[in-house]
């Protein structure tokens, strides 16, 4: 029985000391132990078996990607405006030994000088910069906590300003400021608009002036050109008139017709000059038409006539 004891006490011991030696690392972790007080080696992912008694885990990380909220703090721009400004810092273990030895809390030195570098970089640009600077301000801030953080064993991979909020009459006048600027633009746009609408409409009756004098000269040439065709067609059909009189004369017969015709246009503008004058000059003997007649013959005969 008493064996029985014994031996239940040592399977009991063995186990719990199994228990204590046996780690399981999960995975993106790291394990630092120590051997007596003093860093002995680094645990992976896996199964390890440590020695009973002498070795310890004391620091367990992670070595995933990790969020650290930046408490948000007032900050004084350069034009001694007053901001309240927060953001958030992503970092990652990169070695655990120095991550437990190098610092002893690295999140909160980390925090803590991403407050005092925020705030540097804030009194350094107006308050109207700072939401267009933002992503410099990001910049200047990773910078500086990387350089602090290599030898504590983390990398500092991105900051990012959350909020930046401005004193609410700040905010009253900077509201004011837009609206003035938006109708500033506004302005500016329906000039512009009634200007190149003056402009078109300007444009538009100065090309109207220019196709109506086209239109009235060419009207003008082609009505020129008109009586100039008119006239040389008169003129073609007195002359060759004429040429048909002169060749009438010569054939047998022609100066009797023509006298007859002299005698019937005399006749006729006679009567008119008649009935539409109320005083006429007349010849000493009216009835002498063939005196006229011949007078008239002999001249159209005269050489050159």
């Amino acid at each position: 029985m008493e064996a029985l004891i014994v031996f239940g006490v040592i399977g009991l011991f063995v186990i719990i000391v199994i228990a204590k030696t046996a780690v399981v690392v999960p995975q993106q972790n790291a394990f630092v132990v120590e051997r007596l007080g003093r860093y002995h080696l680094t645990l992976g992912a896996g199964f390890h078996i440590l020695a009973p008694f002498v070795d310890k885990i004391r620091y367990r990380h992670s070595l995933k990607e990790v969020a650290i909220p930046v408490q948000e703090q007032v900050c004084i721009t350069r034009d001694n405006v007053q901001v309240a400004v927060d953001g958030i810092v992503y970092l990652k273990v990169m070695n655990p030994e120095r991550a437990s030895y190098g610092i002893h809390d690295y999140v909160y030195a980390l925090t803590q000088l991403a407050q005092t570098t925020l705030r540097s970089e804030i009194g350094k640009i107006e308050l109207d910069r700072t939401f267009e600077e933002r992503m410099h301000i990001n910049a200047q801030v990773v910078s500086e906590l990387d350089k602090a953080s290599e030898p504590w064993g983390v990398k500092v991979l991105r900051y990012e300003i959350q909020n930046i909020a401005p004193p609410r009459d700040v905010l009253a006048a900077m509201e004011k400021q837009m609206r003035a600027e938006r109708e500033k633009r506004a302005t500016i746009l329906n000039s512009e608009g009634e200007r190149e609408s003056a402009i078109n409409v300007a444009e538009g009756h100065k090309q109207q002036v220019i196709k109506e004098s086209e239109a009235r000269k060419q009207q003008q040439i082609n009505e020129a050109e008109g009586q100039a065709a008119a006239i040389m067609a008169v003129a073609t059909a007195t002359a060759e008139g004429l040429r048909k009189v002169a060749e009438a004369l010569q054939v047998r017969g022609g100066a009797e017709a023509m006298q007859l015709r002299v005698a019937e246009q005399y006749v006729t503008q006679f009567g008119n000059l008649a009935r539409e004058g109320t005083a006429i000059v007349v010849p000493a003997n009216v009835t002498d038409l063939a005196s006229m007649i011949g007078m008239a013959t002999t001249f159209l005969k005269k050489p050159g006539a």
